[in-house]
């Protein structure tokens, strides 16, 4: 079983400039950021003066039991609160956000394509001219979502969190989309799916990308190693007689590939289909270019 490493292509709008000494820079957009990168075990290869072009760096906090999540970010006076990206047939906007990311994940970007490529490859083989149903649990700012849906896709997009729906809605509304079968829906992940099945909706692709810990609209927990088994255990129930594909993706967690792709096998054991796992990164844009990991994953397509 040979892991796979993706990572993004086709950018023009990003880019990972460079990295050192525990940090990255990045570009998004027009403007360059600075954000922590512990993986970063070498040191930089463009000059301080490079470096100091950026508009901002996020400063982690000093408290090394909060490190990995707290922190805020220090930026120069002409950083707009948010300006337009585009990414294949899709616009959006980049924030940054207290959460050090910029409201959305470049290197999510080979997951769009894959999909898009079962999406138009189910809808080929139709004679009814069905729309595939995808179901996005923890859908954030919705990138997924446009991408699925402009590519002939029904979509219902989950979040637990209203500022993430609201962005979800800006970026659909930037990209012209509001014609598209788009669901938005504020929900818990697990009570969502357990509503699904009493009312016996199903699915043709699933995307989960599950926070490591977060929190519901009715202050409802969500911990990945507790959580995830009893989703995966529901999700099985929701799924049409032969499904596309489910995509399983997961940050800042410790643990390997290897932990998800097995928990997806077994969670599509009765189905007929193959599972791939391994890992994002995001790679600079130059000679010799470094990579660095960023999250972890596995796919089951039919």
């Amino acid at each position: 079983m040979k892991p796979l490493l993706l990572h993004p292509v086709n950018w023009i709008d990003y880019s990972f400039v460079d990295s050192g000494d525990g940090k990255k820079l990045e570009r998004f957009g027009h403007l360059l950021f600075i954000r922590p990168e512990p993986q970063a075990l070498w040191s930089p290869r463009l000059s301080h003066k490079e470096w100091e072009k950026s508009s901002g760096s996020f400063l982690s906090s000093s408290n090394p039991l909060n490190k990995d999540t707290a922190g805020k970010w220090s930026l120069k006076k002409d950083v707009p609160l948010k300006w337009e990206m585009k990414y294949d047939n899709i616009r959006f906007f980049a924030t940054p956000t207290p959460f050090r990311h910029l409201g959305f994940f470049p290197d999510q970007s080979p997951h769009w394509l894959w999909t898009s490529k079962k999406i138009k490859s189910f809808i080929k083989l139709q004679d009814n001219n069905y729309s595939p149903k995808v179901l996005n649990l923890f859908g954030y700012s919705g990138l997924a979502s446009l991408h699925a849906a402009s590519n002939g896709a029904s979509v219902t997009h989950i979040d637990a969190s209203k500022k993430a729906i609201n962005f979800a809605f800006e970026n659909r509304d930037l990209s012209s989309f509001q014609h598209l079968p788009i669901k938005f829906i504020t929900d818990d992940a697990i009570k969502f799916v357990k509503r699904e099945i009493r009312r016996e909706n199903k699915y043709d692709g699933i995307i989960l990308d599950p926070p490591k810990y977060g929190r519901g609209p009715n202050g409802e927990i969500w911990d990945f190693f507790n959580d995830l088994p009893i989703l995966l255990k529901l999700i099985t129930q929701i799924l049409t007689p032969e499904p596309i594909f489910i995509i399983l993706n997961s940050y800042a967690i410790r643990s390997s590939h290897l932990a998800l792709h097995f928990a997806l096998y077994e969670t599509m054991r009765n189905f007929s289909g193959k599972v791939e796992s391994g890992e994002l990164s995001i790679v600079e844009d130059q000679k010799n270019p470094r990579q660095i990991n960023t999250a972890i994953f596995a796919r089951w397509e039919q």
